[in-house]
């Protein structure tokens, strides 16, 4: 009997007996209200709890020898496929042209609705130095007196991208290329033309308009919350023309899920610059996107918040709403009593 006095004397919650209770209006007002409150907060911290936690790292990348896959998405309204071609070269030089390489031409009409496709196969890799460029000069100078006059292939293009650009004809270009890893640039352009059929097509480097959409460019998978910068860009010129370069910084980046998966990716962050084609200029617009890589590799790792966590945040919400709860039922009900009481007094 000692042992039960003891634990009776130790509770913290007595109860008082059910005739000794006064129940209100104002209490049931006040117990609505705090219970309507405490389920918001509950489904709130629920929430937060069930939401996955992203933590970010850096450390040096250490990867060596991959390849780097470039994403590309793009459309010319104002330039047919016939004209068009993709170029890629890597700082030593050299065009990089991987045997998995694959980029398509979409002809779009006038109202962006696809006419045909064409595979582009003309990657070549062969070396960028002043020597080889001036061989090349001089051959398609040979092969254009050749073209003058006298080669019907040629006429017959050059009057196919003539009724093609009277008819608004545009391209759009999609597709991956399998780049090494070190720092270079691709870059969209007519470069592939010989100079002679390109000016007899436009006229001079100032009529080809070089506007561009941009739908998706990325290096890499996508993970969620990633953001491409270059995504969903327009860049739409209007009487003028000029090149676009895109100075692109790559950031390596790890994607680890909650199930232990890594996802190796990459994100980067990007600098636009301009320049506009005057009479003078001997080179062609194009569109330019130069990157390079960061050394630093940034690890996001996707992780779940404790389940103490949780009790601690549901104990502290709730508790302390219950206690708000009870003081305000008592603030009422000591207002309500003295107001009714006041005329009794009086009488």
């Amino acid at each position: 009997m000692g042992v039960k006095q003891a634990l009776r004397s130790i509770d913290a919650f007595p109860r008082a007996e059910d005739h000794l209770l006064q129940k209100t209006q104002s209490g049931a007002v006040v117990s609505i209200v705090g219970l309507l409150i405490m389920v918001t907060l509950f489904l709130s911290e629920l929430s937060f709890y069930l939401n996955t936690l992203t933590v970010h790292q850096m450390s040096v990348d250490l990867k060596r020898g991959e390849t780097l896959p470039i994403h590309v998405n793009m459309t010319f309204p104002s330039l047919p496929c016939d004209v068009l071609s993709m170029d890629a070269i890597d700082m030593s030089g050299k065009h990089e042209v991987d045997l998995d390489t694959n980029i398509w031409k979409l002809r779009l009409n006038s109202d962006g609705h696809i006419i045909g496709t064409e595979y582009i196969s003309d990657l070549v890799e062969m070396e960028h130095d002043h020597s080889s460029h001036k061989h090349d000069e001089h051959k398609n100078e040979t092969e254009a007196l050749n073209i003058l006059g006298f080669d019907e292939a040629a006429e017959t293009m050059i009057k196919k991208v003539k009724q093609a650009l009277a008819d608004g004809e545009g391209c759009r270009v999609y597709g991956v290329l399998d780049v090494q890893r070190v720092a270079g640039n691709f870059h969209v352009s007519v470069h592939g033309l010989n100079i002679y059929v390109a000016q007899m097509i436009f006229g001079g480097s100032k009529n080809v308009n070089v506007s561009h959409m941009i739908h998706d460019l990325s290096f890499g998978p996508k993970y969620p919350g990633i953001h491409n910068p270059l995504d969903d860009t327009n860049r739409i010129l209007h009487d003028t023309s000029g090149t676009f370069k895109y100075y692109i910084k790559i950031v390596p980046t790890e994607y680890r899920y909650l199930s232990k998966d890594i996802l190796t990716t990459n994100q980067y962050s990007v600098t636009e610059y301009y320049t506009p084609m005057n009479e003078f200029d001997r080179t062609w617009p194009a569109v330019y996107f130069l990157y390079d890589l960061s050394p630093i590799t940034v690890t996001i790792k996707e992780e779940r918040r404790s389940f103490l966590h949780l009790i601690t945040r549901l104990c502290a919400v709730l508790g302390g709403t219950f206690a708000l709860t009870g003081m305000l039922d008592r603030w009422m009900f000591r207002l309500i009593e003295s107001f009714t009481k006041k005329p009794s007094t009086r009488a």
